[in-house]
């Protein structure tokens, strides 16, 4: 039970005597019963999302009655990929109010107008198609589709959009060409910075409230926009977890590494105007739970849920908190950790959950049997049980001055350094041989790593025949549908395999690693009755009992977290060392950044760029090889360094993150490099 107290002074303030669940500390904050606990701002709810998502993002929301706003990065350009066509839109629309255009003007389409990507005309319609331009711009807006905009864009001219943008004091939005036409654009620089289009979240909700309140170009101009955006189709992102018949006028766009959306929400407390959007995301899968379309979604929720909270259903618990989250709820969780965990974690009692508040977090579940997930969710709430509270006495000033601390040992001026990796080894990358290591023999998750092996069996191919690297390989549904990280292609894209190993080890495509094993499984295993992919994880299990790594199996291509797919420290160092002997290999793992020509059906061509996730490759003396992350794994990488004639090869296994992992490793071979030396010096070479 709950225990309150009122105190004696003028304005009644709620106490929290005793210790109460997570759930009732959230109701009472979510109520606003007291000054002690004030009501959940939407900043308050909006930021954590925003701050855990692994991207940069800008975010702008207005609700029009209240006037209550959020704001993040809202001024900062980013690309809109399918965004810009709603500019684009506005653009024609004052074309047609002015007199320069007419709704009901017939295009035809032509064979020269198809454009692969989103829509229907394409593949659905034949050339000398007759079409209106109303129905081109609803194709546009409805279905996105690609044909139809570059259509509309030669009724009204490339530059119309950035000209009318600038008279609705709206600078930074701007369509740069035409859809897969980038020879067409109009503003070089920002083609190759941003794409199709560029835009930032404020300016799109300014366009969005004038569009709302019947000022963008006309009234019945802005009444025709509304019925385009209402149909958009695109449910993924502002639309999903809406309540059944929330009106939702909007658009969406999509491409690899950057989602958007923004559109005016219909909600009972009236019209919030939304726009969320997302770059250099980690995610780039093309999946219904693709995390930058979540985002849109959990941001659309939350907002509508902020703005029009149901009096009959009170919250039925404290949200999930993970890094990132900040607040009360934060002070509650740190303080309850410190209780809970014996040794104390001895946190800081400051409201923001970071990498700190993680692992106490980690800690707390591995102690309790829960996932070590480092998020809070509904079973880590009912195993820390009741909350410390802020509430709670704090002992007398004198005996906490006057209190011991007992300090451990000083740090050791010897040894090997302080890391955060669950596991590594050091090896020397002449001979392969393992130097040194700290848990290099236990079996661990090694995520992306994993395509060392991948790339290892095709370029083993290639060494004896180069005319595998000639071979092209068609990206199958199955290939694009592979979730985390992509290179971008495609199902039924083509490019040859050399041009698909880059695709593989730069950007650490999970879809490539598809493609591939089911492109050589076949020829690597041609005795198996598996699927192909199954055949080539199959050779990739023989080729490690071959080069005894006896710490390791393989499950997939990719390093997605699947049972049973692990590796060792010590492994992968002897991997690494074998792959690094062939110049296919390192070659590739030594670029930074590869661009190719893709073909796709009908024989249309796209130029694509990958860019190394491997951070060491910017500095001098270090050659490749390969990042992996995963929740299960961690942050790891395999490197290969050199210094004064002398290369290691380095793995770290689980780093606490990121940054981590490199901090890890560049002390590791510092560390190492004085081993060396110091070696060299004893034996008097």
């Amino acid at each position: 039970m709950l225990g309150f107290s009122i105190n004696s002074r003028p304005r009644a303030t709620l106490i929290v005597r005793f210790s109460c669940t997570a759930a009732a500390v959230w109701l009472l904050l979510a109520a606003d019963c007291s000054a002690e606990y004030p009501a959940v701002s939407l900043a308050d709810q909006i930021q954590p999302l925003v701050n855990a998502h692994q991207g940069t993002v800008g975010v702008a929301i207005n609700h029009l009655d209240s006037g209550e706003s959020f704001e993040h990065q809202s001024d900062l350009p980013l690309p809109t990929a399918s965004l810009i066509k709603l500019p684009l839109m506005i653009a024609t629309y004052q074309a047609i109010e002015s007199g320069q255009l007419d709704l009901q003007r017939m295009v035809t389409l032509s064979e020269e107008d198809k454009v692969p990507g989103s829509g229907i005309l394409t593949p659905h319609f034949s050339a000398g198609a007759h079409i209106s331009l109303r129905d081109a711009i609803q194709l546009m807006m409805v279905y996105s589709d690609n044909t139809a905009t570059n259509l509309v864009i030669d009724q009204v001219g490339l530059a119309a959009t950035a000209e009318q943008m600038e008279q609705l004091d709206c600078p930074k939005t701007k369509l740069h060409s035409k859809v897969f036409r980038r020879d067409t654009s109009i503003f070089p620089e920002r083609s190759k910075e941003f794409g199709l289009g560029s835009t930032t979240a404020a300016e799109m909700v300014r366009l969005l409230e004038l569009l709302q309140s019947g000022e963008l170009v006309s009234a019945s101009a802005s009444k025709s926009m509304l019925d385009h955006l209402y149909d958009c189709s695109d449910r993924k992102k502002l639309p999903r977890y809406l309540p059944a018949g929330t009106k939702v006028a909007h658009k969406t766009g999509s491409v690899s590494a950057s989602r958007c959306a923004a559109g005016i929400i219909d909600s009972p407390s009236g019209p919030i105007v939304i726009c969320v959007l997302t770059d250099d995301n980690e995610d780039r899968s093309w999946s219904d739970e693709n995390a930058a379309d979540l985002l849109c979604s959990k941001i659309a929720l939350t907002a509508f849920q902020h703005f029009n909270p149901d009096p009959q259903s009170p919250p039925a618990g404290p949200p999930e908190l993970q890094i990132g989250a900040g607040g009360k709820l934060v002070e509650y969780l740190q303080m309850t950790l410190n209780a809970q965990l014996k040794p104390s974690s001895n946190l800081g009692v400051d409201g923001d959950f970071g990498p700190a508040t993680q692992a106490a977090v980690i800690r707390f579940q591995q102690s309790a049997g829960l996932e070590p997930s480092g998020s809070v969710g509904a079973e880590t709430w009912a195993a820390l049980g009741p909350l410390v509270q802020k509430a709670l006495p704090i002992a007398d000033p004198a005996e906490i001055n006057s209190a011991r601390i007992n300090k451990r040992s000083a740090d050791p001026l010897t040894g090997t350094p302080f890391v955060t990796c669950k596991a590594w080894a050091i090896g020397d990358a002449k001979s392969g041989r393992l130097l040194w290591g700290h848990q290099a023999d236990k079996p661990l998750d090694m995520a992306s790593t994993t395509k060392i092996m991948t790339a290892y069996l095709v370029t083993s191919l290639a060494e004896k025949d180069p005319s595998v690297l000639q071979e092209e390989v068609e990206f199958s549904q199955s290939a694009d549908d592979t979730i985390g990280s992509t290179s971008g292609l495609r199902a039924g894209e083509k490019l040859p395999v050399g041009e698909l190993l880059y695709g593989l080890l730069l950007p650490s495509g999970n879809d490539a690693s598809v493609a591939l094993g089911e492109h050589f499984g076949p020829r690597l295993s041609p005795t198996s009755d598996a699927g192909a992919f199954l055949q080539f994880v199959a050779a990739m299990n023989h080729t490690a009992q071959q080069l005894g790594m006896s710490h390791s199996i393989f499950k997939n291509t990719h390093g997605l977290t699947e049972e049973d797919h692990h590796a060792s420290a010590g492994d992968l160092m002897v991997l690494a060392y074998h792959a690094m002997q062939q110049p296919i290999f390192r070659k590739i793992v030594g670029t930074v950044q590869h661009g190719c020509t893709v073909s796709g059906p009908g024989g249309y061509q796209r130029n694509i760029k990958w860019d190394t996730t491997n951070r060491l490759l910017k500095t001098d003396g270090y050659l490749g090889v390969k990042t992996g992350t995963t929740q299960a794994a961690g942050s790891c990488l395999v490197s290969l360094g050199e210094h004064d004639n002398q290369s290691l090869i380095v793995v770290v296994l689980g780093s606490s993150c990121t940054d981590a992992r490199y901090t890890d490793s560049r002390n590791l071979y510092r560390w190492a490099w004085n081993q060396l030396s110091d070696e060299t010096v004893s034996a008097g070479k």
